[in-house]
């Protein structure tokens, strides 16, 4: 008895992580309340098991393996009989693996394109995958630039750089932008993901919304621009601008917390605006829903003018069916989902550097959810 609460306190306080996923085990325990006051109880306190049980697979984007990381810290508080299993492979793997029926659902930060959504039909049976936006946040552009501890960067600027066109940090593009900086003539290491990727297609989205003149290449998961260093995930390029004088890339503002500094962009509002939560929340804000029927996929503005908008944002979707999802992990499903875009489950996002959905959106989620089938 003693080493099954000694295990279970383990399990309330950290994620366990297996064969490079992030596997996650829902487990009640008797100390969840002992941390932060009793906050962790009382959320968990309001979380529906709906007759959750047994195992749930999902797995895609990386940008929200934080997010779920917290999120299941108080879902598995609440429902001992659910084993969840989320695999931070990236969107496309993510799609990919729901497509062939592996999965309950599938993290991405981009919408299913039609030709997914044609494709969902066979996983879907009489029905098709929808874009359920759960996630919200700034995709910080983190560099290292020693004595350079603040960096304004605009779109052109940025696609130049990318696209291996500006090559040092002294350049007059950039001196322009920051005329009281130091600026060294060190060479510009810039990085990118090598897997298919949702924030690289939001990026790319971005410098060609943006920046169309100077980014010649067609948006997508995949980077096409040549030149410049690639690694694996948020966390490898994040690892990557740490590690090397003069490197620049893009991750989530939650990768960028630990010793990577951020670029302030400058757009149509008066003063550079800051990767921050609350900036682009500001920017969500002003989206488009342009899925139809149930699917919310949401259309992005890359050129806002507004005071503290920041532009270079993603929103990370949980892709599932309409109706047929599967009968044994049903409950399960709607269950997690329902908690994770309830009241609660969206206050935790901010003190993980994300950005809850806009309530009116938000409440068109959860609308969706109730009526999974």
């Amino acid at each position: 008895m003693k080493l099954q609460r000694m295990n279970r306190r383990a399990l309330t306080l950290g994620a366990l992580a297996v064969s490079g996923a992030l596997a996650l085990t829902a487990c009640g325990s008797d100390d969840t309340g002992d941390k932060d006051g009793g906050k962790k109880s009382n959320a968990a306190s309001k979380i529906n098991c709906d007759g959750a049980k047994g195992q749930l697979m999902a797995s895609g984007s990386s940008a929200q393996k934080n997010a779920i990381d917290a999120w299941v810290a108080q879902y598995r508080a609440a429902c001992s009989d659910v084993q969840l299993n989320y695999k931070p492979d990236g969107s496309g793997a993510g799609i990919t693996a729901f497509l062939q029926g592996q999965t309950a659902f599938a993290g991405s930060d981009s919408a299913l394109k039609p030709e997914e959504i044609e494709k969902s039909k066979k996983v879907c049976k009489s029905s098709q995958a929808i874009d359920l936006p759960m996630v919200g946040g700034p995709i910080a552009v983190g560099y290292n630039v020693p004595g350079v501890d603040s960096l304004v960067l605009d779109a052109k600027t940025l696609a130049d750089i990318f696209n291996d066109k500006i090559k040092t940090w002294d350049d007059k593009a950039i001196e322009k932008l920051n005329p009281d900086a130091k600026l060294p003539g060190t060479k510009i290491q810039a990085s990118h993901r090598s897997d298919e990727s949702g924030t690289t297609d939001n990026f790319t989205k971005y410098l060609k919304g943006a920046a169309p003149a100077a980014w010649p290449h067609e948006p997508g998961k995949s980077w096409v621009a040549k030149g410049g260093q690639s690694a694996q995930g948020s966390s490898g390029v994040a690892q990557l601008v740490k590690q090397t004088p003069g490197a620049i890339s893009y991750m989530e503002l939650s990768y960028a917390k630990e010793g990577i500094k951020t670029v302030d962009l400058k757009t149509g509002a008066k003063e550079p605006v800051k990767a921050t939560v609350d900036n682009a929340s500001k920017a969500i804000a002003e989206s488009k829903t342009v899925g139809e029927g149930k699917d919310l996929a949401l259309e992005l503005n890359y050129k806002p003018t507004a005071e503290g908008a920041y532009p270079i944002t993603l929103v990370t979707y949980e892709i599932l069916c309409e109706k047929g999802n599967k009968k044994d992990t049903l409950a399960t499903t709607k269950s997690f989902l329902t908690y994770i875009a309830s009241e609660d489950g969206q206050a935790v996002l901010k003190d993980e550097g994300y950005a809850p959905i806009p309530t009116e959106i938000n409440t068109k989620v959860r609308e969706t959810i109730k009526g999974l089938s």
